[in-house]
């Protein structure tokens, strides 16, 4: 079982342009006392030291940590009385790179390697808050460097002062387990096992036994004690919930969730493709020789994953990066976005006589590849030969995505690029999608830091449709049902769903790597 690590996250940018949690009520919900503020300068200091240079700080100073693991932070902090409090930690940092902190609350963890990403500056400060437990009395808070780099630049802890806000995550997943059983909540599919992917990543950091459960009850589902799977796997989207049976097999060591992936590994041997060595998103006749930008997340997480998990990583990463670099290649266009689709025969009725490629860019598909290509490449060895070609893919759909950000409401549009079009709207799966990519972008180096603030602006407008409802649970509104190929009307006149697979588990990603993670 794993411990707990974070309880909550939240992230707030100077001066209250941004709050992490939105105006919703919740019965968990309480004020914390009158905030104190403890600054850094003043506590007990291992290697590092006290600066001034960068303004913006508070008190006199802030502590600088020594580009060296092991440095830390130790505040004494004293509380009226026990129970949760919230942890408000100021920082900067004006690298490129994550300078992640270990925080424990009288020599008990509370967060373990928790991300402090880059800021755009040194004098840019943000805060990071979590929720702690305290004791009545003294309160030992110590924030420790795990890393090489050492930890970023810390002003201040400010402990209450505000409402133990909800973690998302952790209320998605119980409102969805209370509405569906593993037999209730769909066939083999890519939405149930987008979904159930998230779930899992609630499960890593929360430890919740049920979480997995749950999983594994699915998938037994579907495979038997022979590691047999009714499954023919003639499309990509049929291959997406693999991802569950690369995880089962991690967690409990059973064979059979091996031999079950095994037939989606074994099935590419003779998949049908392009010229170019591109998966075709379906054997039917209806999608021949066509590459969809779906596709690319149904088929390569899972690879690099088999790939890792039974050793076959050489292959799985040169296939894995072939697919995402042969996609990118027919489906970007100059203003960094992704069509819809390619058709390499031109025979589908959307498919331009010249180029192939369908009309517009429906933002799920874009969120798909965006998701895709960061999971590539945070498996693929840093000397892989196709690193470079990924890498500008991405920074071309970086810029592409800011461009495209809606600057009222911070999330990305139905078709990306026409947000000022009549009828057009904000969809919420692809703004968790593309959010998740910028910020675990940002985080790995693959793009610049500004994006960072892209990524806080997205978050914010997810976070504002996710409400509970009177049975105090989750609503997530706004996402797209599941979607062909069409023109522009098409797309702005699909259904608008509440609580769709397609949504909470790009939200359960995305909050997982902004929030709580």
């Amino acid at each position: 079982m794993r411990r707990p690590v974070v309880l909550l996250l939240a992230v707030t940018l100077a001066g209250g342009a941004l709050s992490a949690q939105p105006a919703h009520s919740h019965s968990r919900l309480r004020s914390d006392a009158a905030a104190v503020r403890y600054e850094a300068e003043s506590a007990l200091i291992s290697q590092g030291t006290v600066a001034s240079n960068h303004p913006g700080f508070t008190g006199s100073g802030f502590v600088d940590y020594d580009n060296t693991p092991g440095g830390f932070i130790e505040f004494t902090v004293t509380a009226a009385g026990p129970g949760d409090a919230s942890l408000g930690l100021r920082f900067a940092n004006g690298t490129a790179a994550d300078r992640p902190l270990d925080i424990t609350v009288n020599g008990a963890a509370v967060a373990a390697g928790l991300p402090f990403g880059p800021t755009g500056g040194w004098s840019s400060w943000q805060t990071r808050t979590l929720t702690a437990a305290l004791e009545q009395g003294a309160n030992t808070v110590r924030v420790s460097a795990p890393g090489a780099l050492g930890g970023p630049n810390l002003d201040s802890l400010t402990v209450g002062g505000g409402a133990v806000a909800t973690d998302w995550s952790a209320a998605l997943v119980e409102s969805t387990m209370a509405r569906y059983t593993p037999s209730s909540i769909g066939g083999w599919s890519y939405p149930v096992g987008l979904y159930l992917y998230g779930q899992y990543l609630v499960y890593q950091r929360t430890g919740d036994a049920r979480h997995l459960a749950f999983i594994k009850s699915y998938a037994d589902r579907f495979v038997d004690s022979a590691g047999n799977i009714g499954q023919s796997f003639g499309n990509l989207d049929s291959m997406q919930a693999g991802r569950l049976l690369n995880i089962l097999h991690k967690e409990t060591g059973q064979s059979r969730y091996q031999r079950a992936a095994k037939k989606i590994r074994d099935r590419l041997n003779t998949y049908p493709r392009t010229s170019e060595g591109g998966f075709w998103h379906s054997t039917s006749e209806s999608r021949r020789s066509q590459l969809w930008a779906d596709g690319v997340y149904m088929v390569n997480p899972f690879l690099v994953e088999y790939g890792k998990e039974f050793g076959d990583t050489a292959y799985a990463a040169d296939e894995a990066a072939k697919q995402l670099a042969v996609y990118g290649g027919r489906l970007q266009v100059a203003n960094g976005l992704l069509r819809h689709a390619w058709d390499e025969s031109g025979a589908a009725s959307w498919a331009d006589a010249r180029t192939g490629l369908a009309p517009e860019h429906w933002c799920r598909a874009i969120g798909w590849y965006s998701m895709a290509i960061v999971d590539v490449l945070d498996a693929i060895p840093a000397d892989h030969a196709r690193r470079a070609r990924l890498l500008t893919l991405l920074r071309n759909l970086a810029t592409g995505i800011e461009r495209y950000q809606d600057p009222a409401t911070g999330r990305w549009f139905q078709v990306v690029d026409k947000g000022a079009q009549s009828g057009n709207w904000t969809e919420t799966s692809c703004s968790s999608m593309f959010t998740f990519a910028l910020s675990r972008s940002v985080q790995r180096g693959y793009i610049d830091s500004r994006y960072a603030s892209v990524a806080q602006r997205g978050y914010q407008g997810v976070l504002a449709k996710i409400s509970l409802d009177g049975d105090n649970r989750t609503r997530l509104t706004d996402i797209s049902v599941g979607t062909n190929v069409g023109s522009y009307s098409y797309y702005i006149q699909r259904e608008r769903k509440t609580n769709d697979f397609h949504g909470l588990g790009a939200f359960l990603i995305m909050n997982e790597q902004l929030a709580v993670r």
